[in-house]
């Protein structure tokens, strides 16, 4: 198969490449490097089975492209209002690298008769009444807060997806994606993994938003990863919307601990803003559908990612 991966330098999009080259695929990474590098895809400029698209999904796409499968992972997705390549600094991107992009990477699917799967979000719960989270509950989200920049124009995208899977024909599915760490995360976008180890590393204060006890469930990027290639590929998926994520969960804090035991850390953990408005409280993925439909599940432990998430940072720094 030859498949298509837009935002494929980025860091899901990246480790994603890997994986579909490893099945002895031919992979079209499309990106405008907007907030990626690179140096996420240079051990791959040898392969013959890859190819990179310099170019910017929200236009069409070249001409001489061709796709049996499309994953759309083009997006500004950090939540951080201090990064300079979040979602808040990149507004109008955003919306548009989910809403006018998707309508394109879906034409463009339409036109070669090939698979497709959106990247969405469990941003589209918002700050949820239930919990954990299934694909059946519909979020609490706001449509003009701060954080629907991203929320919404995901929520769009879905809309999008569906539209052209159920009235176009398009044989297309929706993986929902849970908050994701590992190698590769752009020290620039400032999210909770990447920055508590940064910080521990350089001995600086950890620092925490709100009181440290909201939740998070963090799954390893080759987890993550292989829950996205296994809905693509698995046969009888289409139509289908399934969470990709961990079950474990943890507070903030406790997270802020584990990182500073596994550095070794002096650093000293300290709350220093009040939680940003519409930030989740608790966030955990309901994977029951996704060991079900998929036979797929997280194989990696929150010690074993961040040790390696640690060593590729002490390794790049």
């Amino acid at each position: 198969m030859r498949i298509l991966v837009a935002g494929g330098t980025g860091f899901l999009g990246s480790f994603l490449c890997d994986r579909i080259l490893a099945d002895d695929h031919d992979v079209i990474c499309v990106d405008n490097l907007l907030t990626s590098s690179l140096d996420n895809i240079a051990h791959l400029d040898s392969n013959k089975r890859f190819r990179f698209v310099n170019h910017d999904i929200t236009r069409p796409l070249p001409n001489d492209l061709a796709a049996d499968a499309v994953f759309h992972l083009a997006s500004p997705a950090s939540p951080n209002h201090h990064s300079p390549i979040s979602y808040h600094a990149l507004p109008m991107e955003t919306m548009m690298a989910n809403t006018t992009g998707t309508k394109l990477l879906l034409e463009f699917c339409q036109k070669n008769n090939a698979k497709f799967l959106f990247a969405s979000t469990s941003e589209v719960y918002g700050d949820p009444l239930v919990h954990p989270q299934t694909e059946k509950y519909n979020g609490n989200v706001t449509t003009t807060g701060p954080r629907s920049i991203y929320d919404e124009a995901k929520r769009f995208g879905e809309t999008l997806t569906a539209y052209f899977c159920r009235d176009c024909g398009v044989d297309a599915r929706i993986a929902r994606i849970f908050n994701s760490y590992g190698p590769r995360m752009n020290s620039r976008d400032m999210r909770v993994s990447i920055r508590f180890i940064e910080q521990a590393l350089t001995g600086a204060d950890i620092t925490i938003y709100g009181d440290g006890l909201q939740t998070r469930s963090l799954c390893y990027a080759t987890d993550t990863v292989d829950g996205l290639y296994r809905l693509m590929m698995k046969p009888k998926t289409n139509t289908s919307i399934v969470n990709i994520g961990s079950q474990d969960e943890y507070t903030i804090m406790g997270f802020a601990q584990l990182v500073k035991e596994l550095t070794g850390s002096a650093s000293q953990i300290k709350i220093s803003e009040k939680l940003p408005k519409d930030d989740p409280l608790k966030r955990r993925a309901d994977i029951t559908l996704a060991k079900k439909l998929l036979d797929w599940e997280p194989t990696t432990s929150l010690k074993q990612g961040l040790k390696m998430t640690i060593e590729y940072v002490k390794q790049r720094s």
